[in-house]
């Protein structure tokens, strides 16, 4: 894997060990970093289920302010954070449950995207969405992926659907977050 575009255009992301985690298509990363244009710059990233972390990766190549990484899986975290530490663009890697990570959360985020193992529950994914909902700042996006034929994650109150791509086996759904 490789980052798309930005100031580390090109440079390799290493994944994790073994079939724990998924990463995202560069094709899929690339879609949707172009629908979310100007977003991203100075946005204050949190990427959960962080995988290789080439997400929050991508989004501080392009501009990010800041990136906190969020994964449990031992492996998983063993690549992110070498990544981070090859790529040296910043962020905080948190190795740990996102549940939890959430509870205990008290900063805002403008930008969040949502990338659990496929075998999460469409309940868990719900959860997750219901924590993540009062630490979004007004008019923050949520991207979610998941595999197509699953259906979409309810957003809780807050949250409108603000579009839905597929690419090859993922789809993702927009989410933003409503003004009060």
């Amino acid at each position: 894997m490789r980052i798309i575009a930005g100031s580390a255009k090109g440079r390799t992301i290493v994944g994790p060990k073994g079939l724990g985690t998924r990463p995202m298509t560069g094709r899929a990363r690339e879609a949707l970093f172009s629908s979310l244009g100007s977003r991203v710059f100075n946005a204050r990233v949190l990427d959960l289920f962080a995988g290789s972390g080439s997400l929050g990766l991508e989004a501080l190549s392009r501009g990010a302010r800041s990136v906190v990484f969020v994964e449990n899986d031992r492996q998983a975290l063993i690549a992110l954070r070498r990544n981070a530490t090859t790529l040296d663009l910043g962020g905080e890697v948190i190795g740990g449950d996102v549940g939890h990570f959430l509870d205990g959360c008290r900063s805002s985020f403008d930008l969040v995207f949502v990338d659990p193992p496929y075998a999460l529950s469409l309940a868990s994914v719900q959860e997750v969405l219901s924590k993540l909902e009062p630490l979004l700042d007004t008019g923050a996006s949520v991207v979610v992926h998941r595999r197509v034929g699953e259906n979409p994650p309810a957003g809780p109150d807050g949250l409108t659907t603000a579009g839905e791509r597929t690419y090859g086996d993922s789809r993702l759904w927009t989410y933003r977050k409503e003004e009060r």
